[in-house]
């Protein structure tokens, strides 16, 4: 299992990572952006993200940045003298707005991962999330759930099927691990929800028949 990290075995080339234009309160937070860049350089993955120069965005951009694979930045126009200070790094697209953005960093990644962040954050990933549920993408959606950061989110979902208004099979669109590495592999192994359906059925119609 440990040999996922080398970049022959990455299914992914290019992953979108969410997270906030904060650094957090605690250095946990930051331990965390700049470790999932190192697992992405081992992979030789390429970042999408943001294009923010601050906060998580700015330390995980730079380490990937530094480590020789492509980022790709793309920010609203409105968000330009907020998210960004100083020289951002590698390419930065600048867009209209923030259904711009998710749409064209959609299109570009093969899979998607949050890191800890705010409202902006969240609602990205659940938009993913959501549009896996739907059949619109079947690209593996990763919380780094950083020192239990997202329990409560994780807890809510379950919450959502326990009471009938997320079904038990979509609750596995959502991939979750306390390390990058950990996730990575994860994700390495997930199954579109769609595909996993179409199994579950055709398994049905062998039992049947």
């Amino acid at each position: 299992m440990e040999n996922n990290s080398s970049s022959s075995s990455s299914k992914f080339k290019k992953i979108c990572v969410f997270c906030g234009s904060h650094p957090g309160h605690r250095k946990v937070f930051g331990d965390a952006a700049i470790q999932l860049g190192d697992e992405l350089v081992q992979r030789k993955i390429d970042l999408v993200y943001g294009g923010g120069s601050v906060g998580l965005m700015g330390l995980i951009s730079q380490r990937v940045y530094d480590g020789g694979c492509h980022v790709l930045g793309v920010i609203p126009k409105p968000l330009v003298p907020i998210e960004i200070s100083g020289e951002t790094v590698g390419e930065v697209k600048i867009v209209s707005d923030m259904h711009e953005r998710k749409a064209l960093m959609a299109r570009e990644a093969d899979a998607f991962i949050a890191l800890p962040g705010g409202y902006g954050t969240m609602e990205e990933t659940l938009e993913m999330i959501t549009w896996s549920q739907l059949g619109i993408h079947k690209k593996a959606v990763g919380l780094l759930n950083v020192d239990g950061y997202y329990n409560s989110l994780l807890n809510l979902f379950d919450n959502g099927v326990n009471e009938g208004f997320i079904k038990p099979h979509a609750r596995q669109i959502v991939v979750a691990a306390p390390t990058a590495k950990e996730l990575m592999i994860k994700m390495e192994q997930y199954t579109p929800l769609h595909d996993h359906i179409a199994s579950h059925e055709s398994w049905q119609m062998e039992q049947l028949g």
